[in-house]
């Protein structure tokens, strides 16, 4: 599976992200979404599902209601979202999930610990100083494989 990894658009959706959304068989929000068009557009373009969490700039209503934390499964592999990991108040090996997603720093950052690779894909919304504006392909193999990469818009 190809799973496109966004987070912390704050109300912006970019063309450059439409287009990523057309090749995606999912795509996972990590929150701080900023305005409900931006889910529209993302369902709108995706052939596959949309999942999204709340962010802490996600306080009214429709986003207000997203979820804090999502886990879904693809081909048997579990994937963690939340907004800010220093919320994470579950062992992720204890439960089997593979993968843990969050956002909130706008900082792309990927390590593994204890068998788990945690992403953080960056912000895709506007440039805050001088971070990249960034996002990230997830692809699970169903037999436990996972691999990301790492995409730097040109915006």
């Amino acid at each position: 599976m190809r799973l496109l990894v966004l987070s912390d658009t704050h109300g912006l959706l970019r063309p450059e992200v439409l287009a990523l959304v057309r090749e995606a068989d999912a795509v996972l929000h990590a929150g701080d979404v900023g305005r409900p068009e931006v889910l529209d557009g993302l369902r709108a373009e995706s052939s596959g599902p949309v999942h999204a969490i709340r962010g802490n700039v996600d306080r009214t209503p429709p986003l207000s209601s997203l979820p804090e934390t999502l886990l879904v499964e693809f081909g048997g592999m579990g994937v963690y979202l939340l907004h800010n990991l220093d919320d994470l108040d579950l062992s992720p090996e204890s439960a089997g999930i593979h993968v843990v997603i969050s956002g909130h720093t706008h900082k792309p950052k990927l390590e593994e610990r204890g068998g788990v690779t945690y992403l953080n894909p960056g912000s895709v919304g506007p440039r805050r100083f001088s971070l990249p504006v960034a996002c990230a392909w997830l692809y699970l193999d169903g037999e436990g494989g996972v691999r990301v990469e790492a995409l730097t818009l040109n915006v």
